[in-house]
């Protein structure tokens, strides 16, 4: 008995040296890594609970967040839908890559990101919004939605088609995806750019998530700002809440009010009803059944309830917030559903994922909607990252850029970076190999007085607790705040006395940075004559 017992015990150890021994010769995964870009449109990082449990639960993207890192203090250049992608594609500022707004054509024939990669062996294709307006280059494969894309029955373009399927985009979009996934080649590295539509306005959500969030959603304190002690670009802009449109933004049908009051922002020639009406039209018969089952009755209660004041400003935040919601929703699904793809096909161990938007968005702070100004709202943007067998902290908090994606991807990639690249590779503080990481971020918006919702032009410079904005093209005005003991932003520093060495300290800093990234000295000469 006593031999046998010994028998199975050396069989047991073994066993498991044996085991072990299998382990110690299978290494880590060294790359080059595939790589699966996420990115969606007007993401306010508050709407993902890996940030903020108080308006969503989105467990997928908490899923990615998981074992990797949430970057808690991610900016953009530029906070605008086509600028912000010519940015990741290029890691150059908006006055280097010659796409400053949305009325611009991105020059597809310089430098991008892609197409070094393809260079250095990897498959790449990009799904979702493109946004550019000229033909994506660098690229195995594309099916890009036109224009900004519809949220039900899409137009998508590819190198030899225009497709017309029917169904929920951000579905499609990872349908597509999942499709160029399991025909890409196994034995060559990826980069896959998925970019979804959503949340982009008029927060159009799946018919099958019109049932949720119907309890009212928390209103930000500052919802009912009056701008004063701001800068007069605070006050002067067309993108509140207030204004929205009753049709296209909020789906109520003609019938359902006497005259469309909003401004929404629009152009002076934009037509609300005449494009609601257009994209109601795109849905077909058994989609517009499911639309009007739920938003007949809202319709109706509208008109009876006869809103004015603060009751109709509120009502349209409700009813704007929870589509918005919904419409995030459906991005969390689909996130999970392309997570589930890599993990079946055991692609997690060799992939680097990213989750990012191209600016956030405000729901509802200082009663506004969009983007574009340099407060935290918008110039702030979520960032998740799957690193394979990352053991780190999973929170950061140091300043990083939508500029830095492009060089943190060819380090992951094992593509030597380019000197004329503005950015820097995050793997250098995931790591711990940069102890002299960035103290302040640049900023810059152009879109004015062409384009929607009236921003004026401005840039500016923020550190870990000042910011430092200046407004000029029609005015010359500043703004200074400190996050610190006003994270809201509502009280301009600039012009109080006790302020006076912090102003001419960031206005160092910001000249410094202006030619660090080689702004044109009609930009840099507007800082210089007000830090003499």
């Amino acid at each position: 008995m006593r031999t046998f017992i010994y028998l199975l015990f050396v069989i047991a150890l073994f066993s498991s040296c044996k085991k072990e021994n299998k382990e110690q010769e299978e290494p880590l995964f060294s790359g080059p890594y595939n790589i699966v870009y996420i990115m969606s449109d007007d993401h306010a990082k508050k709407a993902i609970s890996a940030y903020d449990t108080t308006l969503i639960k989105t467990p997928n993207l908490d899923r990615l967040a998981e074992g990797g890192i949430v970057f808690n203090s991610a900016f953009v250049t530029n906070a605008l839908c086509g600028p912000s992608r010519a940015v990741m594609l290029t890691g150059k500022y908006s006055h280097i890559n010659g796409f400053r707004d949305n009325g611009d054509t991105f020059n597809a024939d310089q430098w991008t990101l892609p197409k070094e990669l393809q260079k250095n062996g990897y498959q790449t294709a990009v799904v979702g919004k493109w946004h550019l307006k000229s033909k994506p280059q660098g690229f195995n494969h594309y099916t890009v939605l036109i224009d900004q894309g519809e949220y039900y029955n899409p137009r998508f373009v590819t190198e030899a088609d225009t497709l017309r399927p029917i169904g929920y985009t951000t579905d499609l979009i990872t349908d597509k995806a999942i499709e160029w996934l399991d025909t890409r080649d196994s034995l060559k590295p990826f980069m896959l750019m998925v970019h979804h539509k959503a949340p982009h306005r008029n927060w159009m959500p799946n018919t099958k998530h019109l049932s949720l969030f119907n309890e009212d959603v928390p209103v930000p304190d500052n919802f009912f700002d009056d701008y004063e002690n701001r800068s007069d670009a605070a006050a002067q802009q067309d993108m509140r809440i207030d204004d929205m449109f009753l049709s296209m933004d909020l789906k109520l049908q003609p019938d359902n009010y006497e005259k469309e009051t909003g401004t929404g922002g629009g152009g002076p020639n934009f037509d609300p009803e005449r494009n609601w009406k257009n994209i109601y039209g795109r849905l077909t018969e058994e989609q517009r059944k499911e639309w009007d089952a739920h938003y007949d009755s809202i319709g109706d209660n509208f008109r009876k309830s006869d809103l004015t004041g603060k009751e109709l400003s509120l009502w349209k935040y409700q009813r704007y917030m929870k589509d918005y919601l919904r419409s995030i929703y459906s991005v969390d699904e689909n996130v999970g559903r392309l997570l589930d793809y890599l993990e079946k096909n055991d692609l997690m161990e060799s992939t680097i994922i990213i989750y990012t938007s191209d600016q956030g968005f405000y729901l509802g702070e200082h009663g506004w909607y969009d983007k574009r100004f340099m407060y935290e709202e918008s110039f702030g943007t979520p960032l998740l990252m799957h690193i394979p067998n990352y053991s780190g902290p999973s929170r950061r908090e140091e300043m990083v850029m939508n500029l830095d994606f492009a060089p943190t991807l060819l380090d992951y990639a094992g593509v030597p970076s380019l000197p004329e690249l503005q950015g820097k590779s995050l793997r250098n503080i995931i790591e711990g190999k940069d102890s002299e990481w960035r103290n302040s971020v640049y900023y810059h918006y152009y879109e004015y007085p062409h384009g929607w919702h009236n921003v004026k032009k401005h840039y500016g410079v923020r550190n870990e607790r000042y910011k430092l904005v200046h407004y000029y093209n029609d005015i010359d005005q500043w703004e200074l705040f400190d996050l610190k003991n006003d994270p809201n932003e509502m009280v301009n520093l600039y012009d109080h006395p006790e302020y006076i060495d912090m102003v001419d300290n960031m206005k160092n800093e910001l000249l410094k940075l202006q030619k660090e990234y080689h702004e044109p000295d009609s930009i840099v000469q507007k800082t210089i004559q007000k830090t003499e």
